[in-house]
């Protein structure tokens, strides 16, 4: 079952590249006393989370920031190398805190994991957005399908802060 709004997101641990390598994140130090956006989706570098989803919450960080969101974050199950190419790829700096779900345990506990094994890609992560206040969800939104970035884009989850 997927989680949903006024739920508390799982605990989990991400894994993310620092300035001295690898590292661990908990969900708890990205979320405690944070207004934070969530987005996850199947794949970095795929197109439509490359080209589509991923550049519209570049663009509006600044929009975000001017409603009260403290940090934007990106979740894949893909492994932090991986992450941190697309971060270095992207230019997206320090707007986008990039967060990898290798073992997508994170996106399992959530209730948000796509079977894309038909495409040789294994267990993903749905295409989703959410906000959450403190580690509460306030709001969700998944595509219907992997390929579409529209309820979960950044202009579409802006509209609902």
């Amino acid at each position: 079952m997927s989680i949903t709004i006024g739920d508390r997101l799982p605990d989990g641990v991400f894994k993310v590249i620092g300035a001295d390598g690898p590292v661990e994140m908990k969900s708890a130090e990205l979320l405690a006393g944070k207004t934070v956006v969530l987005f996850g989706v199947p794949g970095a570098f795929t197109p439509t989370c490359h080209m589509n989803h991923l550049p519209g919450f570049v663009e509006h960080h600044d929009a975000f920031k001017a409603k009260g969101v403290d940090t934007i974050a990106v979740l894949s199950v893909n492994d932090m190398f991986v992450m941190d190419a697309w971060k270095k790829a992207t230019g997206a700096g320090d707007k986008i805190v990039f967060l990898a779900d290798g073992s997508a345990d994170f996106v399992k506990a959530l209730g948000l994991e796509l079977d894309a094994t038909g495409f040789g890609m294994g267990i993903r992560s749905k295409r989703f957005a959410l906000i959450a206040k403190d580690g509460v969800v306030t709001q969700l939104n998944v595509e219907d399908a992997p390929g579409q970035a529209t309820v979960s884009g950044a202009a579409a989850l802006l509209e609902t802060l």
